[in-house]
């Protein structure tokens, strides 16, 4: 689960991070307000969208010479304008896609004096199972390009969880990151708390891009993003209320409320699988085939009727989807149940497309028989290479 800039700020602020005073918006009238709250002399207003390159994106339609979704501005009164300017409006950036996110938060903080910009994050390294820093002297820039580019200007490192975060990991990194004087006293501390937060909130990844150095000489996150583990959060409801489902693609929205596991992709071929495994084999098969799938859904091992009849409303939701292939392996999954819920969302939903069921395992024949005697123009298929092969067929021809 992701969370927006500012409330990020606010769990740093908590944690006693430095972080610029801010107020979010989230209707235009109140822009005015929120901007007369802070000091100034300068105001930087952001877009709040789960994605990065926001300063250098674009607005839909925009006017000739417009900014982007990050502005600095002068008094309050400008602030504000640009703050309405920005809230429902769609912002297009690389991480987005064409089609853009509509901007329906906006957050209006004090300018800071900037000296040098630093990147750096903490996130979940999956080869060790630690917590990893990450840090670079090229702050400001996507760490990607930075990867590409001079790999040698980033140093990253994991933390032996029997020991904890030591000082010694905050002046690795000052002393990497150029710091000096206090500024490395600073580091130390501001890596204690970063650990101790990402620990706390059982997090995915914590991203300050830019850490700067202020022109007082002192360290301060101008911005920060946040990633939270999904298996966790109910450990943590404070987390949970920070949600923005506005966010997020409906389709895998729906999915989470019934626990189910789906990812949409690009391709065409909708895709129903039980565990994680099998269903990425069915994708790669898929592909082996000359087709893209349209998603990874995984329906799990304790699947009921309701279930199954979601995940097939949400594959069917999907436009890009031309073809559906079914794929069960019955151990604790049973065979019966899967045919139940696909009969039941066909009628329900209708099927307009190719639609290929390979069942295997435990109750197969008896999914077999719902299946055949249900009336639907049901494609089956023996095993999982000849399922791939009929809605590849299916579809293309």
């Amino acid at each position: 689960m992701n969370i927006h800039e500012y409330q990020a700020k606010r769990l740093l602020r908590d944690y006693g991070a430095p972080v610029a005073d801010g107020r979010p918006v989230l209707k235009a009238e109140d822009a005015k307000s929120a901007a007369g709250e802070l000091d100034g002399p300068v105001w930087v207003v952001k877009a709040q969208i789960h994605a990065g390159g926001r300063g250098k994106g674009s607005f839909k339609e925009a006017d000739a010479g417009e900014k982007g979704g990050v502005r600095i501005t002068k008094s309050v009164e400008e602030a504000a304008t640009e703050a309405k300017k920005m809230l429902g409006r769609t912002l297009v950036t690389h991480q987005t896609g064409p089609a853009g996110k509509q901007v329906n938060r906006i957050y209006i903080e004090d300018g800071s004096g900037i000296a040098r910009e630093l990147y750096l994050a903490l996130l979940v390294d999956r080869q060790t199972s630690r917590i990893a820093f990450v840090c670079s002297t090229e702050g400001g820039m996507d760490i990607e390009e930075v990867a590409a580019s001079t790999p040698d200007k980033i140093l990253s490192f994991s933390v032996d969880p029997a020991a904890g975060y030591q000082a010694f990991h905050g002046r690795r990194i000052a002393f990497a990151l150029g710091l000096e004087g206090q500024q490395v006293k600073q580091c130390v501390q501001l890596m204690g708390t970063l650990y101790k937060l990402f620990n706390d909130k059982d997090m995915e990844m914590l991203e300050i891009n830019p850490l700067v150095v202020t022109d007082k000489g002192d360290l301060m996150c101008l911005d920060a993003k946040m990633g939270f583990d999904g298996n966790a959060i109910y450990r943590h409801q404070d987390i949970a209320q920070l949600r923005d489902e506005t966010e997020e693609d409906p389709k895998e929205l729906a999915a989470s409320k019934y626990d189910l596991n789906y990812i949409a992709l690009d391709g065409e071929i909708g895709c129903m699988v039980n565990g994680a495994g099998l269903a990425m084999s069915t994708m790669d098969i898929i592909k082996l085939e000359g087709a893209e799938p349209a998603n990874f859904l995984d329906v799990g091992g304790s699947a009921t009727t309701e279930k199954v009849t979601e995940a097939f409303k949400i594959i069917t939701s999907d436009p890009n989807v031309k073809g559906i292939l079914v794929n069960i392996f019955g151990g604790i999954m049973r065979c019966d149940v899967i045919a139940e819920g696909v009969v039941e969302a066909v009628k329900e939903v209708g099927l307009q497309v190719p639609l290929v069921v390979r069942l295997e395992g435990t109750n197969v024949e008896e999914g077999k028989k719902i299946i055949n005697e249900s009336g639907l123009n049901v494609i089956a298929a023996d095993d999982l290479g000849d399922a791939a092969r009929k809605i590849v067929k299916a579809v293309k021809g």
